[in-house]
């Protein structure tokens, strides 16, 4: 794919036709992440995506109008006490590898500004590894990091 900037991209919501080719994409995105049961957990979220009752919705970026999706973005409001505000988290971000560095990351965040300064959400936040240098390399172009540190607590 030829070098393009976040202009030349078409960032639209997700439709049913993108199946097979948000599942490729998907799965990429697991694999990175190293699901073990990617078969189980990516039909719960396509369903989630589907379904207009669930918090969790989904951008794709297309190079064309109704061309496949080279990449995803899903994302949902959340509450900030803190700011007494109402904000996007985006939970998965993820672009093809051949569409990567073509500026396809950039129309995906640059939408999801969009989308929350339309809805009066104050920020989009996310988390990424450590190790996903790349990633963090458009990251530290186009957002700021914090120095907040994630913990998980089982149940």
């Amino acid at each position: 794919m030829a070098d393009r900037d976040a202009s030349s991209w078409v960032v639209d919501t997700l439709r049913a036709d993108d199946h097979e080719a948000w599942s490729q994409l998907h799965r990429g995105y697991l694999d990175f992440y190293e699901v073990t049961d990617p078969d189980r957990v990516s039909p719960i979220i396509w369903s989630w995506l589907n379904d207009p009752d669930h918090e969790l919705e989904g951008l794709v970026v297309r190079a064309a109008p109704g061309a496949d999706p080279v990449g995803m973005a899903h994302f949902r409001p959340f509450v900030r006490p803190l700011a007494a505000a109402t904000a996007c988290f985006l939970d998965d971000l993820y672009v093809a590898p051949a569409a990567r560095g073509t500026g396809a990351v950039d129309a995906l965040l640059a939408a999801l500004q969009e989308v929350s300064r339309q809805r009066g959400w104050s920020q989009v936040r996310w988390i990424t590894r450590e190790s996903n240098a790349r990633a963090r390399s458009t990251y530290d172009r186009l957002a700021r990091q914090t120095d907040l540190v994630t913990y998980e607590l089982p149940v």
